[in-house]
């Protein structure tokens, strides 16, 4: 499995491509229906995604966030589109798995801890607490697990949950990162890592920018 950070541009417009091709074949009505998002009109949707608000062309693959001037990257972009063509409107079951239960994810697991789960404990572990902190900014709600736990919908239909324990001097701290058993009918197991990776740098960054 190759990350997005290996694909060439030209095979990102591609995905881009095969996105919109999909999605130029559904009703406005249904792709709304399955994915959780509003219609704005004929040709375009309102999503919201990582708590903030998405303006979505699916005919052309624009995409920028409602009322602001501000560019979109290309991972979430193609993250969004994925989301959207691949969408089945399946809601939360409320059970957790973990990404060893994902489709080739026993395979990945070791590159899914590497991207994920090691940069949050490097920089949470110790003080988990900072992750409640910082985690209102992207939508995330407290959860029941572990020391401290929260938990985002990423996507209307799409649940992450991190959650951590903390370490002292023998101890080292540990964590997990669950998803919502329905992200199966979502996403790609590759979109998950990506879309996790996102997000965990979304709270680093967040974390370093209030401590300047």
């Amino acid at each position: 499995m190759c990350s997005y950070e290996d694909i060439s541009k030209e095979s990102f417009e591609l995905a881009i491509n095969l996105a919109l091709k999909k999605l130029s074949s559904m009703k406005m009505e249904e792709i709304c229906r399955k994915s959780g998002t509003s219609r704005i009109d004929d040709k375009s949707l309102l999503i919201q995604y990582m708590d903030r608000p998405y303006q979505v062309a699916i005919f052309t693959g624009e995409i920028s966030l409602k009322d602001k001037k501000e560019d979109v990257p290309i991972k979430d972009k193609i993250l969004i589109l994925h989301y959207l063509s691949q969408a089945t409107g399946t809601p939360f079951t409320n059970k957790l798995i973990a990404y060893t239960q994902l489709q080739g994810g026993k395979f990945y697991c070791p590159a899914f801890q590497k991207r994920t789960l090691e940069p949050i404990l490097k920089c949470f572990g110790h003080q988990p607490e900072r992750l409640l902190d910082v985690a209102q900014t992207l939508g995330g709600k407290k959860a029941t697990h572990g020391d401290v736990s929260v938990y985002f919908d990423a996507f209307p239909f799409v649940r992450i949950v991190i959650i951590l324990w903390q370490g002292d001097e023998e101890v080292p701290s540990g964590g997990n990162i669950l998803f919502d058993q329905n992200i199966k009918d979502f996403l790609s197991t590759e979109d998950v890592v990506v879309l996790t990776e996102v997000l965990i740098w979304k709270l680093i960054n967040l974390t370093k920018s209030s401590s300047s």
